[in-house]
């Protein structure tokens, strides 16, 4: 059974950092990518950031130079680090391993699979 876990929200203020951080058990495959997603009530969840097994990243432009993903492979956790923080970041962010090896070119949400519980972000002005 996959189970995915994400932790490290909570509330800053603007400018502020958080990091964010992933982990996927039970997935069949071994390399797989994974993004990083939000999603405010009323609004569709939209991707964020993505990494592929080795390495490579992919950023909305909207945290491009602020946002970090990265990952552990060993303790199979991946982490999202997020600085310069906005209130337009708040969101409930959510990862989860995609259905491809690689991230390009495939980032929708229909691309990815077994969804966690999220974690908030709240971003005060």
């Amino acid at each position: 059974q996959v189970q995915v876990t994400e932790s490290g929200g909570g509330s800053v203020q603007t400018g502020g950092s958080l990091r964010l951080s992933c982990v996927i058990s039970g997935y069949t495959f071994s390399e797989y990518c994974v993004g990083w997603f939000r999603q405010t009530p009323g609004k569709e969840r939209q991707g964020v950031a993505y990494i592929d097994s080795d390495g490579e990243t992919t950023y909305v432009q909207s945290v491009k130079g602020r946002f970090t993903i990265s990952q552990d492979n060993g303790k199979n956790i991946r982490y999202l680090q997020m600085n310069d923080l906005k209130p337009e970041d708040s969101a409930t962010y959510f990862c989860a391993p995609s259905h491809w090896t690689y991230c390009a070119g495939r980032l929708g949400v229909d691309d990815f699979g077994h969804w966690g519980q999220g974690t908030q972000v709240t971003v005060s002005s």
